[in-house]
């Protein structure tokens, strides 16, 4: 028996899924972004990103987006009854491994110097939407 969780604190997920499933004490995230809460992939307002009229950068700052999407992981987990101590995988999509890996492996130790979870970094073409880091996550669930 699992539960679906819905969060309206996390961006809205791109296509027809919850950002979370309860699975007795387990708590599966589905990817998560750095877009505002309330937002979808046609309002797609993502911190430190602006686009010009053809989609193309005009502003980049990974490390609000790096912070967003953290935000936002731990937005959903309380939402879903659990907490960022209670992570015990992460596996973090970068679009650009060369270019950001540094920043937000600082980033990371930031936010996790205490809870230390699992975590696997993996980079990969593009996402769908223009965003320049997801992460998917394992927790428990008290």
């Amino acid at each position: 028996m699992s539960e679906k969780i819905s969060s309206s604190k996390a961006p809205k997920p791109v296509g027809l899924y919850p950002h979370a499933r309860k699975v007795g004490n387990l708590l599966f995230l589905s990817g998560v972004g750095p877009r505002t809460a309330g937002s979808d992939a046609t309002d797609s307002h993502v911190p430190g990103l602006t686009l010009d009229k053809n989609g193309n950068f005009e502003t980049f700052d990974f490390g609000a987006q790096c912070r967003a999407v953290f935000d936002n992981v731990k937005q959903i987990l309380e939402d879903s009854g659990s907490s960022w101590d209670n992570l015990v995988d992460v596996t973090v999509f970068l679009v650009n491994m060369k270019r950001d890996f540094k920043e937000y492996n600082g980033i990371y130790a930031e936010y996790f110097k205490d809870n230390q979870p699992c975590r696997t970094t993996v980079e990969i073409n593009s996402l769908p939407t223009p965003i320049a880091i997801e992460l998917k996550c394992i927790a428990t669930v008290d």
